[in-house]
């Protein structure tokens, strides 16, 4: 009778899978997390200096005009 000659690789395929998919999630939260922290704790020296003034004391242009459409 003739032995199985086949690997292995078909019986690790689901392993494989699960490793793989494993990888990815772990990257991507670890890129998720990473982004959210620098967002939410960023250094207070990146951040603007520019200070901006209300709008009620801003200047409006004399060429800037509003439009309202109307139905």
């Amino acid at each position: 009778m003739k032995t199985k000659s086949s690997t292995s690789m078909g019986s690790l395929h689901p392993i494989l899978f699960f490793t793989v998919v494993y990888v990815v999630a772990l990257l991507l939260s670890i890129f998720i997390c990473s982004s959210l922290f620098y967002a939410f704790s960023g250094d207070s020296s990146k951040t603007s200096s520019e200070q901006f003034t209300p709008l009620e004391n801003r200047s409006i242009p004399a060429t800037a005009t509003t439009t309202v459409a109307m139905r």
